[in-house]
């Protein structure tokens, strides 16, 4: 039996599940040589989300094999929009933001492949330097008039929009992406377009324009599934929205979690999908963990978390999670977060602003409690929750109604951490 350590990109892809649709003679291909193959990321989002990590790991995996691989970069086909999966046309971003996502999304996907050294080296390629000089008559010359409306609308990406209706501009993109397909195997030999399987109408028009344009070549595709959550949501999404892979957008705390959080039945396919641990490891700790799915998707988190953002920011994941769920806690973990930790659990537990001037003569415990902040009903309550050992500040027990707080007592100069009872945690913010 063949090792699966041993397996080849078509066979990888098959035992991760990566492996959807795909053209006659693509696994001899890969099977035979050394292949360029590119998939294309459109920056209409401020950032990558994990939703574009799937076909990054496409890419990586792809590296892995020996084989080169190819980013192209939107900047032209953002202009327009894939209708790709969407029943209604999209909202145009303007030149200025496209550039500006591309540019940041250009850095992020930096972070993944190697760009800098070895044969196989992957290449970034905009697809606006094929089109910034092209007029309209030379495109509808050389460019439309190799591909028929009928092919066109056999597309299922046409075909789901025809009665609700498709503007010129979104049908015209499958041409857009067919050409990109025909350029970079005209100028870089690539050889294979990759991508999901809602691409796989715009990305098999590129293999159709290339026989077209190219006598006796012949191109090839592969894609893979779409991935989605065992209760048939699409991957990605939390009940906040997207989880992007820019901390600004989604602290690293917030991505940690989402995988800490995710479905125990999505958990092996999710590991499959996205560790870049060896085949034979990812195996292992199937089996080992196959009935413990919390450690199985603390491994998983935590390589995640390392990859898409750094071994430091999943350390202070760590430390925040302490804080937020160790009941045994201390003080002195506490006072050794950052300010960033202390930011990030500010976002994740009810938080109050309270100005920072009214600890300057001394701030009654009562009053912060009752007044200042909507913690407890009454300085009655505040009172009982005192004496019943239920308030604790900065982990510290207070039990004194008299107990008169200062600056002193803030940490980082700005915050206090209350806590009334075994789980009601609030973060106050001096302002």
């Amino acid at each position: 039996m063949q090792k699966i350590s041993a397996m080849n990109f078509i066979e990888e892809l098959r035992w991760r599940g990566m492996l959807n649709d795909f053209t006659p003679g693509v696994e001899e291909l890969f099977a035979s040589q050394k292949i360029r193959a590119y998939i294309g990321f459109d920056p209409t989002a401020p950032s990558l989300t994990i939703g574009n990590l799937v076909q990054i790991m496409i890419l990586s995996i792809l590296q892995k094999h020996g084989h080169t691989p190819i980013v192209l970069m939107g900047g032209a086909t953002g202009r327009i929009g894939d209708p790709s999966g969407k029943d209604a046309e999209r909202q145009l971003k303007t030149y200025e933001e496209l550039d500006r996502n591309l540019a940041f999304q250009t850095l992020q996907m930096k972070k993944f492949l190697n760009f800098e050294d070895g044969d196989n080296k992957a290449i970034l390629v905009n697809n606006l330097d094929f089109y910034k000089d092209m007029n309209v008559l030379d495109f509808l010359r050389d460019v439309g008039k190799n591909i028929t409306i009928n092919y066109m609308l056999s597309k299922d990406s046409v075909k789901n929009r025809l009665e609700t209706g498709m503007s010129y501009t979104e049908f015209s993109y499958q041409i857009l992406q067919a050409y990109d397909f025909l350029h970079l195997f005209r100028n870089l030999d690539c050889k294979v377009q990759l991508g999901g399987s809602d691409q796989w109408g715009n990305i098999t028009a590129g293999t159709e324009f290339i026989r077209r344009n190219v006598p006796g070549a012949q191109a090839f595709a592969a894609t893979t599934p779409l991935l989605t959550k065992s209760d048939g949501k699409k991957f990605g999404k939390s009940e906040a929205g997207n989880i992007w892979m820019d901390p600004e957008m989604t602290s690293p705390y917030q991505f940690y979690q989402f995988w800490i959080n995710s479905d125990d039945a999505d958990v092996p396919k999710f590991m499959k999908f996205f560790s870049l641990k060896s085949l034979d490891e990812i195996q292992s700790i199937h089996d080992q963990y196959a009935e413990d799915k919390q450690t199985y998707k603390r491994i998983l988190a935590e390589e995640m978390t390392i990859r898409v953002h750094s071994r430091s920011d999943y350390e202070s994941v760590l430390n925040v999670s302490e804080i937020l769920f160790n009941k045994n806690a201390t003080a002195e973990q506490l006072n050794q977060l950052t300010l960033a930790e202390l930011n990030t659990i500010a976002q994740e537990i009810p938080a109050f602003k309270v100005e920072k001037d009214s600890l300057a003569g001394g701030l009654n415990i009562l009053d912060l409690l009752a007044e200042k902040t909507s913690i407890v009903q009454s300085k009655s309550d505040a009172r009982r929750a005192l004496s019943g050992n239920a308030i604790s500040l900065n982990k510290i027990k207070i039990t004194d109604a008299q107990t008169v707080l200062d600056s002193n007592m803030l940490l980082k100069g700005c915050y206090m951490m209350v806590e009334n009872g075994k789980k009601n945690k609030y973060m106050l913010e001096f302002v």
